[in-house]
């Protein structure tokens, strides 16, 4: 590799993920202590709920789940691969992965729809709304690459992934566990450390706060008060 490409490697991997972990802590914390109430998920779906439901329930089971397979890669990567050492395991593993990652794709895609051709959804939708749907769908469309053409990923974290973000984590970057990895890889590192950096900015930070409580409680019956004359008189009196 030529001393550019080096140079590039050591910009993205190398410092890019420290301006993106310094925004994330301290734009988070400076929100939390002006702005505590926008803390929320803001969600829309008393605009519209079913289209909602089939949409965020998916989406938030599967990402939870790989989630969860990534951090068992970064926390305990010599247990990941002994349980891939036999090939049985190793398959059902990359197979469970696949499957709630296209679950999050099937979701992501319901909720961009739901936001493109409902209108009252689509006028409660920032800027900031759909430059995190987009970075989400970028993610998870290059996962689900990465899973059908670069495979063994469970494999290959536990052995590259891991030691380089450990060494982000020691402050001692070291870069040459990701400079052979394949673009598609690359670019998913990449775009992970932009979610992070964006992250305060969006609406995801109720995650911090609150869990999602609409994956598992039962559905809500909503009443509307229909009284056309006392909601006339009562406007009149205002």
């Amino acid at each position: 590799m030529d001393s550019s490409g080096l140079l590039l490697d050591q910009i993205l991997f190398g410092v890019f993920p420290y301006v993106a972990l310094f925004t994330f802590f301290f734009v988070t914390i400076q929100r939390y202590r002006i702005h505590k109430f926008t803390f929320s998920s803001l969600s829309s779906q008393f605009l519209e709920n079913k289209t909602h439901f089939w949409g965020m329930v998916p989406f938030h089971y599967g990402l939870i789940v790989v989630l969860t397979g990534h951090i068992m890669m970064f926390l305990l990567p010599k247990l990941v691969l002994n349980w891939n050492s036999v090939p049985v395991r190793l398959y059902i593993l990359e197979a469970v992965m696949f499957a709630f990652a296209a679950l999050s794709f099937i979701g992501i895609i319901a909720l961009i729809r739901r936001r493109m051709n409902n209108t009252k959804v689509r006028m409660v939708t920032s800027p900031t709304d759909w430059l995190l749907l987009v970075f989400l769908l970028i993610q998870i469309v290059l996962g689900l690459y990465m899973a059908l053409f670069h495979r063994w990923g469970s494999s290959w974290f536990s052995g590259a992934m891991t030691p380089y973000l450990w060494s982000i984590a020691k402050f001692s970057p070291d870069v040459n566990y990701v400079t052979a990895l394949p673009l598609a890889v690359k670019l998913h590192i990449i775009n992970a450390f932009i979610l992070i950096g964006i992250f305060p900015f969006t609406r995801l930070v109720h995650v911090l706060v609150a869990p999602n409580p609409y994956l598992w409680r039962r559905h809500q019956v909503v009443r509307w008060y229909k009284n056309r004359s006392l909601i006339a008189k009562l406007r009149d009196r205002v």
